[in-house]
Formats: structure tokens, C-alpha cells, sequence
């Protein structure tokens, strides 16, 4: 039981940090670990970190609004769209085999983690591209749908790749991506977690309290610090938080 305590509040603070830093799904933390040293089932563990997500996600939302970097109007067109496929991908996690979605969820923690020190997202209000309408509103739908797949099957990735496209694709500046990110993912995760709780039955109710209370205060110190720093702290910050805990979940998982 204390191993359990111990693990699930250092996913827990490691994923809300994340999550306020950059939109990172709480699944990039909190399911590798549930699954890597407490050997939860791998649709038990996302579900459970899905649910941490949601007031993680909305209480960051909440901040990143308050200090003007939230695009809601532009962001509600991928919203559906992320619902909608959410769902589907959430049904297909269900028919895959523990072993594979764990190693994903390891594997793209590390992945994202390097990613953001080695080409960290540098773009500005300045630099955002001119697009018509329709062109923004297809690309927008197109994302949302494998955005939506990612978050439903497995989780980890959903949040950093909503944040990439807002910014590479769309042209949004970081902190504006981020709020913007946080938003649709509280709603995504909402959808995640009650699929899998319906398809999967009811997770371990310690471990979701435990997840869910420090995921939203890691999330809460998080975004508080994120909007008044820097975008290059930001993308470092996130970047060591990643790689350090996917490098720690490969080893482990070879031990």
C-alpha cells in the first residue's frame, strides 16, 4: 500500500506538472508508472489517468484564460472532433494487448521529452500564419480526429500533439497553445475516462483519488509559474520532466 501511495503521488505531481507546463495528457506520466512499477493493467492504468486529467486540464484552462492566452472560439470546430474519435480509439485500446500499449505509453514519454529540448516550440503571436477559413476549419477537423484516436487508445501523446499542431500547423504562440490545449483536453479526457470506466469497469478507487488530487495540484502550481515565464523555460522544464521519467520507466522495463 505505501509503494502504491508513493507512486501514484509522484505520477500524480509529475503529471500535473505537465499538464500546466505544456497540455501534456496525464497519461504521458501516470500510465507508464501505474503500469511499470505497480503493474496495473494497461486500460486500468490510462483510464485512471484520464480521470487525473480532467480537473487537471480544467484548472489550467482556467489560468491560462485568466491571463489572456486561451483560444476558445478557434478550438471548439477540434474540440468535436477530438470527442468524437476519443471514443473510437478508447473502444479499440480495449481489444489490444497490455504488453503493447504499455510499451507505447514508455516509449512515447521518452520521445516527447527529447523532443521538446532538442527543437523546442519557439513560435510567436507575430509569426502566426495567414489561413482562410475553410483551410483552418479542415485542418482543425483532420487533427481532431487523430488527436481524439491518441487520447482514447492510449492517452500519452494526445496533449503534446494537439500542442504541436496548434502551434506548427495552426500558427499559435506557446502559451496561447497551451491554454488552448488544456481546454479541449479537459473535455477529451472527460470522454476517455467514462469509456473506459463503462467498457473496462471501475479502476483501483485509491489510486484514482490519489492521481486525481495531485495531478490537480501539480497542474495548479504549474500554470501559475508557465504564464510568466519564458517559452524556451517552459520547453526545457517539460522537456527534462519527460526524459527523465521515460528513461527511468525503459530501464525498468528491461530490469
Amino acid at each position: 500500500m505505501l509503494a502504491k501511495i508513493i507512486v501514484c503521488i509522484i505520477a500524480g505531481l509529475g503529471a500535473g506538472i505537465g499538464t500546466g507546463f505544456a497540455g501534456m495528457s496525464a497519461a504521458a506520466v501516470i500510465s507508464p508508472m501505474l503500469i511499470t512499477f505497480l503493474g496495473f493493467p494497461a486500460y486500468e492504468a490510462v483510464g485512471i489517468a484520464l480521470a487525473s486529467d480532467v480537473l487537471a486540464s480544467a484548472i489550467s484552462a482556467y489560468t491560462y484564460g485568466k491571463h489572456k492566452n486561451l483560444d476558445i472560439k478557434n478550438g471548439i470546430i477540434m474540440l468535436i472532433s477530438v470527442l468524437v474519435f476519443t471514443l473510437v480509439g478508447s473502444y479499440v485500446a480495449s481489444k489490444v494487448p497490455n504488453r503493447s500499449m504499455g510499451s507505447f505509453s514508455v516509449i512515447m514519454t521518452l520521445l516527447l521529452g527529447i523532443k521538446f529540448l532538442v527543437k523546442p516550440v519557439m513560435t510567436t503571436k507575430e509569426s502566426q500564419a495567414d489561413k482562410d477559413l475553410k483551410t483552418k476549419i479542415i485542418q482543425s477537423i483532420l487533427c481532431g480526429m487523430l488527436i481524439g484516436f491518441i487520447c482514447g487508445f492510449i492517452g500519452a501523446g494526445g496533449g503534446m500533439m494537439m500542442l504541436l499542431i496548434l502551434t506548427s500547423v495552426l500558427g499559435y504562440e506557446l502559451k496561447t497553445a497551451v491554454g488552448t490545449s488544456v481546454f479541449i483536453m479537459s473535455f477529451t479526457a472527460f470522454t476517455g475516462a467514462m469509456s473506459h470506466f463503462t467498457i473496462g469497469g471501475m479502476p483501483d478507487i485509491p489510486a484514482l483519488i490519489l492521481c486525481i488530487l495531485f495531478t490537480l495540484l501539480g497542474a495548479r502550481l504549474a500554470a501559475l509559474f508557465a504564464n510568466k515565464a519564458s517559452a524556451k523555460t517552459l520547453n526545457r522544464a517539460t522537456g527534462a520532466v519527460l526524459t527523465g521519467l521515460g528513461a527511468v520507466m525503459v530501464v525498468m522495463n528491461f530490469l
